[in-house]
């Protein structure tokens, strides 16, 4: 297709970009879905494209939940999709932690309920979800208490329990340069209805890594992790892909990363004006986060599947 980048997608040029790829992966808060409600025309979107022999696969920086629980809610606001289907920061980081890094040893776990299943499905031995109130007199008392000495990875995702002492430990853990440190993901803020925001786990990330001197490896968007997993389990071509997602500095900067056809949809986090002006930005990284095409939403693939 001819033109720069960050162009509409409508007409001729959608039918043509839909016959050049066979596989879609698709963000899904703020593309498929806000809250409880999908996105007018995501389901029939996805219908269509999955008539038209196109594979989907749903990719979410959101630790907080299981891919059984994802592919739950897709069934229930008829998206359709298999738990196979599904690839979340929760359950990649389990894959890494077992298949990459072949953890010998427990992880320190600072996230939530759904994490800890995907590391218990894994087989990856684990400690640390749950509230960890203060305890002890005083600073020495923090310091000096008693960490495992199986812990050979630290793990950072989404925990409304996070706190002074859930950092103290982990900082105890990483004190170790042979403990691994990863984070499901560095999402900064997480939009909630109604132009609300709430800390993401980003900030959690941030804490720790000031504590520790030490930086984290991300396994979610945009790093290139979660799409490899798709690849490895799924045969894709990245030549033949296409990523659609509402974020820049993750979806869309996750599909630069992998040399993948990217798309915006402006029914989520970013908006078209911030994608503009990236295109003619000094800063190489912000140049990466502006999408091939956009639409408003994912219903406006509709017309060309319909042709």
């Amino acid at each position: 297709m001819a033109g720069g980048r960050c162009r509409p997608l409508a007409g001729p040029g959608a039918a043509e970009l839909l016959a050049s790829v066979d596989t879609l992966l698709f963000d899904c808060d703020g593309v498929l879905w806000r809250g409880e409600q999908a996105v007018p025309g995501a389901a029939e979107a996805l219908a269509a494209l999955r008539r038209a022999g196109k594979r989907v696969f749903f990719l979410t920086n959101n630790s907080t939940k299981t891919r059984a629980m994802y592919a739950a809610k897709l069934g229930r606001l008829g998206l359709g999709g298999a738990e196979r289907d599904v690839f979340g920061s929760a359950y990649c980081t389990a894959l890494y932690l077992r298949q990459v890094a072949r953890l010998r040893g427990k992880a320190y776990v600072i996230g939530g309920e759904a994490l800890s299943q995907e590391l218990r499905a894994a087989g990856v031995a684990h400690l640390g979800p749950g509230p960890d109130p203060v305890r002890g007199g005083g600073a020495g008392d923090w310091a000096a208490g008693a960490l495992d000495p199986d812990v050979r990875a630290v793990v950072v995702g989404f925990d409304e329990h996070f706190s002074y002492m859930k950092l103290t430990k982990a900082l105890g853990y990483l004190r170790d340069n042979a403990c691994l440190f990863l984070a499901t993901n560095a999402d900064t803020r997480l939009p909630l209805e109604g132009g609300a925001f709430i800390p993401g786990t980003g900030c959690l990330v941030k804490a720790v890594e000031t504590a520790a001197h030490r930086q984290a490896q991300i396994i979610g968007k945009p790093s290139r992790f979660l799409y490899d997993c798709v690849a490895a389990e799924n045969d894709v071509d990245p030549s033949r892909a296409v990523m659609v997602g509402d974020r820049l500095d993750t979806d869309i900067l996750m599909g630069f990363n992998c040399g993948l056809k990217t798309i915006l949809t402006l029914t989520g986090f970013s908006t078209l004006e911030e994608a503009k002006s990236y295109q003619d930005s000094d800063c190489p990284t912000k140049r990466s986060m502006v999408p091939d095409y956009y639409v408003h939403s994912i219903a406006d693939l509709l017309p060309a599947l319909q042709a």
